[in-house]
């Protein structure tokens, strides 16, 4: 899963993908309703590449938080993020073993709304297929490399003899003639 253009604005809701840059900001779609609209330098931006849930040994990024939930629901949404705190809590607990006292009930929430989102939109479920499509590609390209290399006889280069080059006429130094004047 690649989660490098998605991204959360603070004040606006839902998340939204970067669809180009501009001089002073960028132009992102929502994944919700597919508008686009811009984000100016000044707006606050969290890359959800970038955030990491406390866990009881190290921080796991969200990435693999959501990796793991998605394969717990089958590609199904998880719960409501309008649920319980205790909850979302123990539905979390159930697919990763996170810290209880510094991972916030706000956190929670952002956590399955955002996942649920990013389920709705088939944004992971297309993320899949194109990992897919790249490892088959990989696949193939590797394959052609083998090939070539037990088909194709190596080629030895011929070495090029070094010529000394001669200076140009032109940069030689001019001679006069021994008998020669100039009238004037």
């Amino acid at each position: 899963m690649n989660l490098k253009s998605i991204i959360s604005v603070t004040g606006k809701p839902g998340l939204y993908k970067i669809v180009s840059q501009t001089k002073n900001g960028f132009v992102v779609e929502s994944l919700v309703d597919n508008k686009k609209v811009p984000v100016y330098a000044s707006d606050k931006v969290s890359a959800l590449e970038d955030i990491s849930i406390y866990t009881t040994s190290e921080d796991m990024p969200l990435i693999e938080v959501y990796a793991k939930l998605y394969e717990s629901t089958k590609g199904a949404e998880a719960i409501d993020h309008n649920a319980k705190p205790e909850e979302l809590r123990a539905y979390l607990a159930k697919v990763v073993p996170f810290d209880q006292d510094r991972v916030y009930n706000s956190d929670l929430k952002k956590l399955f709304l955002w996942f649920n989102i990013l389920v709705k939109s088939d944004f992971i479920k297309n993320q899949e297929a194109e990992a897919k499509k790249e490892v088959a590609a990989q696949k193939d390209d590797k394959k052609k490399v083998t090939e070539k290399k037990t088909t194709a006889p190596k080629k030895v280069a011929a070495a090029k003899p070094i010529v000394a080059k001669k200076p140009s006429a032109a940069k030689a130094p001019i001679k006069k003639a021994a008998g020669s004047k100039k009238n004037g």
